[in-house]
């Protein structure tokens, strides 16, 4: 196949993203993404060296759309932490195949690090410093990680629940009733509602 004069970064990333969006982590390969971009795999080899290098490209590609700008300063901190951890829902929710490597690009994002640099910033105006704001930043990662996947993997509104819903309720009488509740919560108050239980006990 004929290899394009050039290619950018970003539309690098753009292929890869739409193979992550159709095709899930598993599917995400060099050879997928050339033929993406229509190219010969080996083409590919000559803009990156290797799929991690791809896969850095593409979680920078999903970050760099979360906006990293500090909140109103005159809004009260929890306030402030709810906005910033809804812009990476928003965000990193629209691709959700690439939250697993979000986590292990992490620290070669400069989008990455500039929204925990910022959440940091509010948890340490919070009052939290040391070993308690280390475990604040991770227990809050923590639940924006596991809340987008429940959302997408297992969301409230699925097979899942109705099946547990309909357990018999003599051997599983909270779980059976505690599905046909979560049957009426929307996916936006699922996220936030746990978000706030979080945020009061962070606060205590």
């Amino acid at each position: 196949m004929p290899r394009p004069r050039s290619l950018t970064p970003d539309q690098l990333a753009s292929a890869a993203l739409a193979v992550l969006d159709r095709e899930g982590l598993a599917g995400l390969s060099m050879r997928a993404v050339a033929k993406e971009l229509g190219m010969s795999t080996m083409g590919l080899y000559r803009y990156v060296d290797d799929r991690e290098e791809l896969e850095g490209l593409v979680v920078e590609r999903v970050l760099g759309a979360v906006d990293t700008t500090p909140p109103d300063p005159g809004a009260p901190w929890d306030e402030r932490l709810r906005t910033m951890v809804g812009r990476l829902r928003d965000t990193v929710g629209a691709h959700p195949a690439v939250l697993p490597l979000t986590l292990a690009h992490r620290h070669r994002s400069p989008s990455s690090l500039r929204w925990a640099e910022t959440v940091l910033g509010i948890l340490t105006e919070a009052g939290l410093d040391g070993e308690r704001r280390v475990l604040a930043l991770r227990a809050l990662l923590g639940y924006v990680i596991g809340a987008i996947q429940l959302e997408h993997l297992g969301p409230l509104s699925g097979a899942g629940t109705v099946t547990i819903s309909e357990l018999p309720s003599d051997e599983f009488p909270y779980l059976a009733d505690t599905a046909r509740q979560a049957r009426s919560v929307g996916a936006e108050r699922e996220f936030f509602g746990g978000l706030e239980v979080f945020l009061r006990g962070l606060g205590a």
